[in-house]
């Protein structure tokens, strides 16, 4: 990939979408400038790996949807935008920097799941003391459609090849918090079957 973009705050549904921003908000994370908003990534984050190193204690995943275009052809992928929380509570744009962003192998083309996009499911699983819980599950109805999506970020002329965007993410049950391990999916209830990937995470001290 050349080019990567998080999209943030994609929420179809306003009370949905004001949930998560007050979920940040509870972290000291300022409310965005526009919703959707647009962040620019290095594309030398993306990691395929089943562990990243963070710096701190103070990061976390997110499950995310994730839109590719390669080749000439659109695909749909899972992948997380792990993040240092305490980065973003004061610049958003150089916390979403600061992490790797892990995302799965396995990818589907958007062509043959556009006719049953809203059915399909985003679902993480956060490791926490030990213990492997539900962190975030919704399906893609709570979204912005991808044409929406892409057109609002790219214009209409589309997403250029060698782009991968994330497309956004659900409130954390719980509220956000660091994992020693997160597993992320996105399951396709209508075709049967599901792209499924987790990492590790390994703290890096800080010594000052």
């Amino acid at each position: 990939m050349k080019d990567l973009v998080i999209a943030g705050w994609t929420g179809r549904d306003p009370v949905a979408r004001d949930k998560h921003i007050a979920e940040l908000e509870e972290l000291g994370v300022p409310r965005p400038a526009s919703t959707p908003i647009y962040y620019r990534v290095a594309a030398s984050r993306l990691v395929t790996a089943t562990s990243i190193e963070a710096s701190g204690g103070e990061s976390s995943g997110e499950v995310e949807f994730a839109l590719i275009r390669a080749g000439g052809k659109s695909y749909v992928g899972v992948g997380s935008d792990h993040t240092d929380r305490k980065v973003e509570t004061y610049n958003i744009t150089v916390s979403k920097q600061m992490c790797d962003k892990p995302i799965a192998p396995e990818v589907w083309l958007l062509d043959d799941v556009l006719p049953h996009w809203d059915s399909l499911v985003l679902r993480s699983f956060a490791t926490i003391d030990g213990k492997r819980e539900l962190y975030q599950e919704g399906t893609l109805t709570g979204m912005l459609p991808p044409a929406e999506l892409i057109e609002r970020g790219f214009g209409k002329a589309g997403m250029p090849d060698g782009t991968l965007m994330f497309g956004g993410t659900f409130a954390a049950k719980g509220g956000i918090r660091p994992a020693s391990r997160f597993d992320y999916e996105i399951a396709d209830p209508v075709l049967n079957r599901t792209i499924t990937h987790g990492y590790e995470i390994v703290s890096l001290p800080i010594l000052g």
